[in-house]
């Protein structure tokens, strides 16, 4: 038996979100059909965090246990010719040790969200960003992002389906920034809470455009009460960036393990 860690780049607009599910097409579903379409086995994916219908991931890693002795770079390439025409793509593929796990060894996650900031409708960026057509202060956005950053209560940009055991996360770094007509959010942690992302992008969006000030963020959540929150922001600008774990040399040490839930 062979632990693989796979890097998965996927556009979440045809999918229920990352988790094989009952009611529709899962990105969790399509990549364990197409291998077990290549190794005549029967597989379970596990991947570092479980996103919602409709967000996108950069590098979501994953690992799956192959019974069948097949090299990374069969089991990459053939996984990708069975995922035709689905928008996924196994970027990387290596065996790793049997006790890695890309849930539970993984000690930071980061996601991006895209705003376009114009009224033009988008023609590329369709389903791939949330277009906010009135103008957005983007540095009043950022300066009111820093009170989220730190250990808090996050009740109030918490799902109310959210399963994760505590409200209280560490949020490590929550930037904005513009570029052009774009304005991307940076989030970094540890592990998310369900639609602890976007629920805090849909707060900064209305500070920008000036309905709510820092206060009025640093409110809501010192509230602890999700009738508390501005809004959500759609799924389409929301993108899974990257996983961290111990043994990459950009992480220093370990530490204890959350689950991610974003």
């Amino acid at each position: 038996m062979t632990r693989f860690r796979l890097t998965v780049e996927y556009d979440g607009a045809p999918f229920m979100g990352w988790q094989r599910q009952a009611h529709g097409p899962s990105v969790q579903q399509a990549i364990e059909e197409a291998i077990e379409a290549i190794t005549h086995e029967k597989v379970v994916l596990h991947a570092a965090g479980r996103t919602d219908a409709g967000v996108h991931a950069l590098a979501m890693t994953a690992h799956v246990d192959v019974a069948r002795p097949i090299s990374a770079h069969r089991l990459a390439d053939g996984t990708n010719a069975k995922l035709r025409p689905l928008p996924v793509s196994v970027l990387a593929a290596r065996p790793v040790r049997e006790d890695f796990h890309a849930r539970f060894s993984c000690i930071g996650r980061r996601y991006l969200y895209r705003i376009v900031n114009r009224r033009a409708p988008l023609a590329l960026d369709h389903g791939r960003a949330w277009r906010v057509p009135v103008v957005l202060h983007a540095d009043a956005m950022h300066r009111a992002a820093q009170q989220l950053v730190g250990r808090h209560d996050f009740t109030t940009f918490r799902s109310v389906q959210c399963q994760a055991e505590s409200p209280v996360k560490t949020l490590d770094r929550l930037t904005v920034r513009r570029l052009g007509d774009a304005i991307e959010i940076e989030a970094a942690a540890r592990s998310f809470l369900h639609h602890q992302v976007r629920s805090m992008v849909g707060c900064l969006e209305l500070v920008g455009r000036g309905k709510w000030s820092a206060a009025d963020l640093k409110a809501a959540l010192d509230a602890r009460d999700r009738a508390a929150l501005g809004f959500n922001a759609p799924p389409d600008g929301l993108y899974f960036v990257e996983a961290v774990y111990p043994d990459d040399p950009a992480e220093a040490a370990a530490a204890p393990v959350e689950t991610a839930e974003d």
